[in-house]
């Protein structure tokens, strides 16, 4: 496991992060803030023995990197980058086959929270990242999974296009977000799945694309051309959801 410390902010943020059972050093909330909210933050922080300041809003301002912190502000904080391997052995306990998301090069914290959040509701078995060109889990990262950062395991790989190659002989298949791919519903979804998505600018890059086995596309009515990645991903995985329950 490779470890990265964090601040975790926002009330849902740093209330999962307590139960879930993260371990948390220091909390720091706005002075004369007792609303309920606050109040049971307060209570799971003295359950675990945290450390409490209660501070000026001043000061939750200049160590916020969301700016929303919604007066609280957790450190110490550990986010664990789960292995490939991890998710694997998830689906087998769970007697399922994998469903895996990947995401290439995806720069903006808040998509990939909101993607997180999303492989967690669909029941992925984990998300897969790039070490580098993309975005790690922050903070706000954090904040837009709604706590889904907890529960969901999150590998960042080295190179996606050989973890796809390697993932292929473990039996899963790949298919990527293509606006040029045939219509998501005319694609099989069923199966060991790694589901690709792209960059919010470039979508997937032409070399991870040359892995995949299919490329889907879903399909638009409006003016403009393309989803918000989060968005994409999101209806894709609910193709993916679908199929599987039929």
């Amino acid at each position: 496991m490779k470890y990265e410390e964090q601040t975790i902010e926002g009330r849902n943020a740093v209330l999962e992060a307590f139960r879930s059972g993260k371990t948390i050093d220091k909390l720091y909330v706005l002075k004369g803030c007792q609303d309920g909210p606050v109040n049971s933050i307060l209570r799971e922080a003295r359950k675990r023995g945290t450390i409490v300041s209660f501070v000026t809003k001043e000061r939750l301002d200049q160590m916020s990197e969301t700016k929303k912190h919604q007066g609280v502000i957790a450190h110490g904080a550990v986010y664990a980058y789960a292995e490939v391997e991890d998710m694997l052995k998830l689906a087998e306990e769970k007697g399922e086959s994998p469903f895996l998301f990947l995401l290439d090069n995806i720069e903006d914290p808040h998509n990939l929270g909101a993607i997180i959040r999303t492989a967690n509701l669909a029941g992925a078995h984990g998300v897969i990242i790039p070490k580098r060109r993309a975005v790690g889990l922050t903070a706000t990262v954090a904040k837009a999974s709604a706590g889904a950062i907890n529960y969901t395991p999150v590998a960042k790989v080295t190179n996606l296009g050989a973890t796809i190659e390697e993932l292929k002989e473990r039996g899963l298949w790949f298919v990527c977000a293509d606006m040029d791919g045939t219509v998501m519903y005319e694609v099989d979804l069923r199966g060991p799945i790694g589901l690709v998505i792209g960059n919010e600018g470039e979508g997937v890059s032409r070399l991870v694309r040359e892995k995949c086995d299919y490329a889907a596309s879903i399909p638009v009515k409006g003016e403009i051309d393309s989803l918000n990645a989060s968005v994409a991903a999101g209806v894709l995985a609910y193709e993916i959801v679908r199929q599987r329950m039929g």
